[in-house]
Formats: structure tokens, sequence, C-alpha cells
């Protein structure tokens, strides 16, 4: 054979090489089953992937396709749900149950498969039946392709950060009991960092997060709010934190000494180890924006300790007051987008769908034969525009979408709420005209490639606070975000269309709102809802329906065979 044809065949493998290194498939199994475990001097037995709580952290690439086995040896049906993965041409592994599934029964199994496109950082996984997510979550860490390089400073290590809640009962009991009754689950008994109660705990001192460390070194903690009902404060004695990424999306450069996370939100931020060799406390307290509500008003706390340590008196941070939403506020509306790094998309400027959606709590009729705690002697409920969510029970709706099977949803929900009125004004707050919501399965229909401009609008009805709410299958910009009611007329000059921060999960503030802009540019049906788990089942959720596009590349394939029937 001649050099030229060698040269070639070296230089096709060569290129085939490389294109093998840049995206790899990634392969894990979860066995969820029961778990006994001791915490706050109480043996119980919880919900657990692979034995632990958090579950195991996956590491995968841009571009690599993740492909994960479920197991489900537990006593309950069972989804997972990869938080903030797009899930391109893949919605049959997005893992809502009823919507994009119905749940995989216990002693079966099923196999998400998903290619991971234009994201990096740091995300995570969850349960998405009942309240199972207390206890099986865990990381999904994100990294550039080989060979390409953070839009930040090289972190002498990455490390995972999972906050989260502990009951000493059943989580699924109360759950049960509190739907039953139509009245609020009971509060947490604790906090925990990656799983650990901290010392200010009865019986936590020996198992407290310890993280130790080098000084002058730069450590990336990659922060995931994986508790069910409680936005969090967290803090680092005597260091500040430099925010580098959210939800996912890189941002700006911003340095702070607290960061705020609601349910399902995630932070990327770099901690440089500058200060005197010691030990320090991070510590992890409530950001309770609802007055009245039942929480659990304590602290967690881990430990950073400086290689050559000797301090047996870790130094403690002044948290924030729990209901200090200024802080809260300045942290979620100061970030912005990283305009022009790894994957960013500009604010798209043509819009064609307007939405005006209400984010309510309210009542609804308790039913014959039934008792309800709720006001009125009605059951809690949840709405958004007055419609309050309820999951079908024969047929996933991503099922109803793609086998156009009728009766399962309803595609009429509306884009402005039925009646206009002072929404965060609290004299409204117990008007039985207002606060009564319909039970339905009302979604948004939307076309291929549409853009979506909404602004959620937080009331005041019941009770009024900070609502995560998340958007499954898509990133959005937040334009703007402020208190009191939205001005169509001039809060508008207020939008951020250059470098907005991006998520996919908002806390709409406190008596106030926020607005956000996307693209629907992928086909399937995607749930949009509460992330204070308690405020799921009461209805505070709806749907988008995207209408397939034109091309083959643009429309939902079909669902693989493996796919949990009901």
């Amino acid at each position: 054979m001649s050099r030229p044809p060698l040269l070639l065949l070296g230089c096709v493998l060569a290129l085939l090489s490389s294109s093998m290194a840049a995206a790899a498939i990634v392969e894990h199994t979860f066995e969820v089953k029961n778990l006994t475990v001791r915490r706050l001097c109480n043996e119980q037995v919880v919900t657990a992937v692979n034995g632990s709580v958090p579950g195991p952290t996956i590491r995968v690439r841009e571009g690599d396709t993740l492909v994960v086995k479920v197991i489900n040896n537990s006593p309950y049906n069972m989804t997972i749900h990869w938080h903030g993965i797009f899930q391109l041409l893949s919605g049959w592994a997005d893992g809502p149950n009823m919507v994009t599934q119905c749940p995989i029964q216990p002693g079966r199994s099923y196999t998400y498969k998903f290619k991971i496109v234009d994201q990096e950082g740091t995300l995570w996984w969850h349960a998405h039946v009942s309240v199972l997510r207390a206890t099986v979550h865990g990381a999904l860490v994100i990294r550039p392709r080989s060979g390409t390089k953070y839009p930040f400073i090289k972190p002498y290590r990455e490390v995972p950060i999972v906050l989260g809640e502990w009951w000493k009962a059943d989580v699924v009991d109360l759950e049960s009991q509190a739907l039953a009754t139509g009245a609020a689950p009971n509060a947490s008994d604790a906090y925990t960092i990656n799983g650990r109660p901290g010392d200010l705990y009865n019986c936590s001192q020996s198992p407290t997060y310890r993280l130790n460390v080098i000084q002058g070194k730069t450590y990336l903690l990659r922060i995931i709010n994986a508790a069910l009902n409680t936005q969090l404060f967290f803090k680092v004695a005597n260091h500040n934190l430099r925010v580098v990424g959210i939800d996912a999306a890189y941002t700006d450069p911003y340095d702070t000494d607290v960061v705020v996370t609601g349910p399902g939100q995630t932070v990327d931020a770099l901690l440089t180890t500058d200060q005197a060799v010691g030990s320090y406390y991070m510590a992890v307290s409530p950001y309770a924006s609802a007055v009245g509500v039942d929480f659990r008003n304590s602290t967690t706390r881990g430990l950073i300790v400086y290689n050559g340590s000797t301090s047996t008196s870790p130094i403690m941070p002044q948290m924030p007051a729990t209901n200090d939403t200024p802080t809260a506020h300045t942290f979620f509306s100061n970030i912005t987008g990283l305009a022009g790094g790894p994957h960013w998309v500009p604010v798209p400027t043509q819009i064609d769908e307007r939405m005006f959606v209400t984010v309510n709590l309210g009542l609804s009729v308790c039913g014959t034969n039934a008792t309800c705690q709720g006001l009125f002697g009605a059951r809690s409920a949840a709405s958004m525009n007055n419609q309050s969510f309820q999951l079908p029970t024969t047929l996933s709706m991503l099922q109803a979408f793609f086998f156009n099977v009728s009766g399962v949803y309803t595609p009429d929900f509306p884009d402005n709420p039925p009646v206009v009125f002072d929404y965060t004004n609290d004299t409204n707050s117990l008007d039985t005209s207002l606060i009564f919501t319909p039970k339905s399965t009302s979604v948004k229909v939307l076309k291929y490639n549409a853009t979506v401009e909404m602004v959620l609008q937080n009331t005041a009805l019941i009770g009024i606070e900070n609502h995560p709410i998340h958007i499954h299958g898509f990133n959005f910009h937040v334009l703007a975000q402020g208190f009191g009611n939205y001005d169509s007329f001039n809060d508008p000059s207020k939008f951020n269309l250059v470098n907005p921060q991006v998520r996919n999960t908002i806390g709409v503030p406190v008596g106030g709102w926020a607005v956000i802009r996307f693209v629907a540019n992928n086909p399937g049906v995607w749930f949009m809802h509460c992330h204070l788990d308690v405020h799921l089942p009461w209805g505070l959720a709806s749907a988008f329906v995207v209408q397939n596009g034109p091309t083959p590349s643009s429309r939902l394939p079909p669902p693989p065979a493996d796919l949990p029937q009901c």
C-alpha cells in the first residue's frame, strides 16, 4: 500500500479516536430498596438507592450518553427524574410519574437512556413519585468535554454539597395522612448536609459532615437543595464564595458571603481557603418566606478543617434571620448569565406566546363522606390560573400525546387568570370567591419552536410565600423579578435582554413576580410545577405539550420497549 493511503487511514483513525474520546456511554445501575438507618437517636427504614442517602453521584461530560437501569426492589411505585436535563427527543426518560411514564412497579425495572446536550455544571436526580425524593436523590455532575476548560479558575477539587431534610417519621405515611385530611404535612425534624444532620442535633455529633482542605487552594462546591419544602441559606464562616453557575448554566462571577437555594435549585460556588489554618463551620438554615407556616427553625452544620489545624472550637458564621427576604432577593436577583460563554443562548426577541400565570394557594371541596382539616372544612389545594392540576391515573400524558389518545388531558390551560384582582393584597386572602379552585388536567399546547414569555405572579391567597417553579425539558432566561403586582406598562423597562440568568427553577418572590422566556424546541410533554413538595399534590402544577416539528429530527421517537405500563 502506498504512503498517502496509509497517512489517510491514520488520520481517519485519529479522528475516530478523538470523536470517541469526546463522548462516552456512561452506565449505572440503581437498586431502589429499603434501608435501615439511625438518625436523630432513632432507627428507621427509608427508601434509598444503592444503600446510601444521598444516593450515588453520577459524573458525566457534556456530549456523553447516560444509561441508568433502575431496579425497583422497594415497596413503592418509583420513577427517577433527571432534574434539569433537557431530554432532547428523549422525553420518555424524563421521569415524572404519569406525565412521561407510568411508574416502575415493585419488582420491575426500567432503563433510562439519554444524551447530555449543551449542558455543563451541577444538576441532580431524584424520585418523582409521592415524597420519596426525601431520601431518593443524588448529584449529577456534568463536566466540559475532554480537552475543554471551565470558564473560571480550575478548582483543586470538586465537592458535591447536597442539602436535605430529615423526618423521624415515615414520610410516605405523613403525606398519606395529610392528603386524607386535606391539611399540611408535618415539618421536617432536621436539615442535613450530604445526608448528615450535624452536631447541633441530638445523637448527631459523630456523623457530622467534614471537608478537609489545604490552605491556599480553590474548591468548587456543587451545592444542591434536595429539601422537600424548605429554601435554605448556606454560609461558610469567615469565607466568601464566588458563584460561577446556577442550574447547570454558567454565570458572571458573583461574590457573596451567603448562598440561597430553593428546592430543586443548584449553585456552583468557588471557595478559596484563604483564611488562617483552623476549623470553620459551613452552616445551613431555613429561609421561611411565608408568615405563620410551620417549618423547622433550626440550623445544621458541617466542618471545613484546614490541614494542620489543631482547633477544637470551629468558628460559626452568623446566619440570616429566617424571614430575611431582602438577603434572599439580593442573591436571587443580582446573578447574571455568562453571555458568550459555553452553551450561551441569546435571549429570543420575537414572542409567539404570552402568558400571565398566577401562582395560588387555595381550597377544593372536601368530598362526600370525608372529613377535611383545611380552612372552612375544605381540602387544601393550590393552582395556576385557578386550575388545580391532578395527574391522570390510567395512562401517562406523554403516551397519550404520542399515540393520540384523547381524554387523558385537556388542551385548555388559560393564558390568563379567570379573574383579575389585586393579587398581592392580603385582604383578599380568605375571599371565598377566589380561593376555591376546580381540579383538572389542563395543559398548554405549544407549536414546535414557539417562543414563550410568561409572567409568574405570586398571590396572597391563603398564604404568601416564595414559590420555586420548575419547568421540565427547558432552561429559561429570567428577564426580571420584583415585588407587588406585575406592571405590564412599566416593568418591561427592567428586562435584562443582554445577560439574564438562565435557570430551570425560579423562586417567584414572596408577594411578587418573575418574567421568564424560553423556546419550545423539544416535542413532548413537559411538567411545570412548584418544587415545594407540599404544594405539588395540592395541584400547583400544569404542563406544556410541545407539538412535533416538520422534520424527522424534530419529532418525538417511539417509546422504548421496556417503558413501564400502568
